[in-house]
């Protein structure tokens, strides 16, 4: 879909850009679900495939000394298709946090991390 969004030159304006908050880290099992509103919107991402991309989030944000979701966000703001991902923030703090994504600039290294561990399967 991206290469032909490319090619159309259509921009993609990406919603759930952090899969309803599953790509923060917060969610790594069910128990981390319990009580939460998003807990069940979640639930889907929490398998193999899923903490895969986590872990390559987890990897990535140690070399940036960032978190996860800057990461996340990062990462879709570098994709050429994207013109902007959108995301929620319940707080000031996670506004600022997540705003400050837009100065993350991810290498060519860490641009390929992430591609190989999000790829439909």
């Amino acid at each position: 879909m991206e290469e032909l969004c490319l090619q159309e030159k259509v921009g993609v304006i990406s919603y759930f850009s952090l899969a309803s908050g599953f790509l923060t880290g917060k969610y790594r099992s069910k128990s981390d679900m319990e009580g939460r509103l998003r807990g069940p919107l979640v639930e889907k991402y929490l398998n193999d495939f899923g903490l895969g991309v986590i872990r390559a989030l987890d990897g990535v944000a140690v070399r940036y000394s960032a978190k996860p979701a800057q990461i996340a966000l990062a990462w879709l703001i570098a994709r050429p298709s994207i013109t902007a991902p959108i995301v929620s923030a319940t707080n000031l703090e996670q506004l600022a946090e997540l705003a400050s994504a837009a100065e993350i600039k991810l290498d060519a290294a860490a641009i390929q991390q992430i591609d190989q561990v999000s790829k439909p399967r």
